[in-house]
């Protein structure tokens, strides 16, 4: 017998149309520039109880470790549209755009991907300026001399240190969030198992 919220539809079918659907609004505006490589996409799980339940776990698992959520591109997705709210999506772009120039083995294609990302992001007054420090700042500008896969390390690593302790505990709090991960809880601890002519019980 199906246990779930009064406020879900009156069949599983119907509930599971209505998980996905809260689901997409959330993540709905969240669209990364082409910097960051392969546009973010919410990846919802489909109907079948298999795919929909790894999904549910991949929502919980955000709240576990900062890690979890960034190696979880439905959790990049999620954490991006809730930064674009606070106006700060700058922050995981860097991030996610130095992941990706990480990938490239051209030497040629390193120097000017390099070269966008710090205009982009990392100069004073940059269209995306990240917040870090003078110092770190001035040592990318340095490394970009002498271009390698690691020359924005220094700046990565202060970018994700500021995210993990500042931004991410925000979203683990915000309502959005709070919404998925207790549908996703009583998805988990109530796995429908009636008929769609079999009526809900809260």
């Amino acid at each position: 017998m199906c246990r779930t919220l009064s406020a879900f539809p009156t069949t599983c079918l119907e509930r599971a149309k209505e998980f996905k659907t809260r689901l997409g609004i959330f993540l709905h505006k969240s669209e990364l520039g082409s910097d960051t490589g392969n546009m973010v996409k919410f990846e919802p799980g489909s109907k079948h109880s298999k795919e929909s339940r790894n999904f549910s776990e991949d929502v919980l698992g955000w709240r576990e470790s900062f890690d979890l959520l960034l190696s979880s591109k439905n959790g990049v997705a999620a954490f991006h549209a809730f930064l674009k709210t606070e106006f700060s999506e700058e922050n995981l772009e860097f991030w996610l755009a130095c992941e990706e120039f990480k990938k490239i083995r051209s030497a040629a294609k390193l120097t000017s991907r390099a070269q966008r990302i710090f205009e982009e992001f990392v100069r004073r007054e940059a269209p995306k300026e990240v917040n870090i420090d003078h110092e770190t700042r001035e040592l990318t500008r340095t490394n970009l001399q002498a271009t390698t896969a690691t020359c924005f390390d220094v700046a990565q690593g202060k970018t994700r240190t500021l995210m993990e302790k500042d931004s991410y505990p925000r979203f683990l709090k915000s309502p959005a969030y709070q919404d998925l991960a207790a549908q996703a809880s009583t998805a988990l601890a109530a796995p429908c198992s009636c008929s769609p002519a079999e009526p809900l019980h809260t």
